[in-house]
């Protein structure tokens, strides 16, 4: 082949942080074609672009604009490859970015470290916060979605997995609402990666709203995926 595209699952690796990003760096050592992250247990670099993209394209002049990554209620437990991949994508690009959670979420210290770098490179703002309503306040896209606690990811779905869904139920007002849209700038976008949790990560009548970008966010996943592929590999014969 000219090209090898890999996938980790969070469950294949038991959500132990770094494992799957360990596991395609090493492959990568070893074959002679490009090798493209599909997403791992701690990043997203093709989902990241499609996102971007996006938001770009709802607001040309993205710098100073503002992009909120929000922890939600899933009865499921998620990986933070895309939130720590958008994270990263937003904060290079200039875009303000607020990451808000519950007590006990917060991001591994490497990824917060690479994002303040990007944020003092690109002039963007980067803030953390325990309350949604706050964070929301004139923001021009959110992003709900859930993803696993650090002591999850250090110690492993099997041995933590059900007391950290016993947890998300302290959370479950973790969700945007109409009410919530509401305080985010008048031009403010629901965004997601896709699948959504409906009436968990978002309510129904938000993800049916003009106001949700879902369906053309996934559409640009397509576009920014073909793109990656011809610049790695249209040249190979």
């Amino acid at each position: 082949g000219h090209g090898l595209g890999i996938r980790i699952l969070d469950k294949a690796i038991d959500y132990k942080h770094g494992a799957g990003n360990q596991l395609i760096r090493e492959v990568a050592k070893h074959v002679k074609i490009p090798v493209i992250n599909m997403a791992d247990d701690q990043f997203h670099p093709t989902q990241a672009l499609a996102d971007y993209m996006t938001f770009e394209e709802l607001f040309p002049n993205p710098k100073g604009k503002k992009y909120v990554i929000m922890w939600a209620y899933s009865p499921v437990v998620r990986g933070p490859c895309s939130i720590n991949e958008d994270l990263l994508m937003f904060t290079r690009m200039g875009v303000d970015v607020t990451v808000v959670y519950p007590p006990g979420y917060d991001l591994f210290p490497d990824v917060v470290g690479w994002a303040k770098e990007n944020a003092r490179n690109s002039g963007s703002v980067l803030e953390f916060s325990n309350d949604y309503k706050e964070a929301l306040r004139g923001a021009h896209a959110v992003f709900p979605r859930n993803w696993a606690s650090r002591t999850l990811q250090e110690l492993g779905y099997s041995k933590y997995g059900q007391e950290e869904l016993k947890n998300y139920e302290k959370f479950k007002d973790w969700r945007v609402t109409k009410e919530l849209m509401d305080l985010m700038d008048r031009s403010g976008v629901l965004m997601h990666v896709m699948p959504i949790f409906r009436n968990a990560e978002a309510d129904d009548e938000v993800v049916d709203s003009p106001r949700s970008v879902l369906y053309e966010q996934a559409e640009n996943g397509l576009w920014t995926k073909m793109a990656v592929l011809a610049l790695t590999m249209a040249g190979l014969k």
